[in-house]
């Protein structure tokens, strides 16, 4: 039995609206799983394409939580906060340096019990 033959056109046809996801491409291509990945993170060219790919589903995920915040959504303003906000002090807990080690203190336990 013949080996399949693929092309990096085939891969860069098939990367485009994926997400990003491996098996969505291999899909596309008619390939297996570790055949698409293989052929992503050895060319130059897909990887980039692939990189470039996640970056905007990232955007897309990004811009839809701003349209909800702006929404007045407190839930998606928190959680941005508690991620992007930690230099202004939103964060569930503070990491403090101090003599080369990491102190963590939990602001939502309850009578000194951790509530994770």
């Amino acid at each position: 039995m013949a080996k399949a033959q693929y092309t990096v056109k085939q891969f860069a046809d098939a990367i485009p609206g994926s997400g990003g996801i491996i098996s969505t491409i291999a899909r596309r291509v008619g390939c297996e799983w570790a055949t698409a990945d293989k052929w992503c993170k050895e060319s130059p060219t897909l990887a980039r394409m692939l990189q470039d790919e996640r970056e905007s589903i990232l955007d897309l995920a990004e811009s839809v939580l701003f349209k909800n915040i702006r929404e007045g959504d407190t839930s998606d303003a928190k959680w941005l906060l508690a991620r992007m906000g930690k230099q202004r002090g939103y964060a569930d807990k503070q990491e403090i340096e101090h003599s080369g080690s990491v102190i963590v203190v939990n602001w939502d336990s309850v009578d000194g019990e951790n509530s994770d």
